[in-house]
């Protein structure tokens, strides 16, 4: 929660001040969160497992010695990249992403990126037939009248690029990355 004030008064003077407590952008928690994510740290509970007093000694100390303000996790998360069945991941090869067009923000023109090459796959262009309504007219009491209209459109999908070297390198390339975030 972050405070914000408003000042009241004459001409803009600061006379009188409300104060009240509110919620950052969306976008700066997700930062926030992501960089937390990033930092979180990995704690080993089986690491001296067991049922005696020392070994529950040891859990307690190991939370205790972590910021409540930290996350921590207990195993690696999934790697979104690879379909995991079991887990009811799809994997992205094959998902689409957004390239180019009119309306996106910078977050949405990086989605191939961020989607495909972080995964180690190439960006594959596709010419796609739209059928939307067009032309649409009101007719009296309760009907309205549509025509089809077919567009062209591209659209961008995430392919294997060839073989699997690719994907080793991009996860190369990650680890990397987020040791360079880490250290900054």
């Amino acid at each position: 929660m972050q405070k914000t004030c408003k000042c009241h008064g004459v001409s803009g003077s600061c006379t009188t001040q409300t104060c009240w407590l509110q919620l950052p952008e969306f976008r700066e928690v997700g930062n926030y969160l992501k960089e937390k994510y990033h930092r979180a740290l990995k704690v080993d509970l089986l690491r001296g497992a067991g049922n005696s007093a020392a070994s529950r000694g040891a859990i307690a100390e190991t939370f205790n010695s972590i910021s409540r303000k930290e996350l921590v996790h207990l195993e690696e998360s999934p790697d979104y990249c690879l379909e995991n069945r079991t887990l009811g991941l799809p994997g992205t090869e094959g998902r689409e992403c957004l390239k180019k067009g009119k309306n996106l923000n910078k977050w949405e023109k990086r989605s191939c990126k961020r989607l495909c090459g972080e995964c180690g796959l190439a960006v594959e262009e596709r010419e796609a037939e739209m059928v939307s309504s067009c032309n649409c007219k009101f007719h009296w009491c309760c009907a309205v009248k549509c025509d089809q209209c077919r567009k062209t459109v591209t659209k961008y999908f995430c392919v294997k690029k060839g073989g699997q070297r690719g994907r080793n390198e991009s996860a190369a390339i990650r680890r990397k990355n987020l040791r360079l975030r880490k250290k900054h």
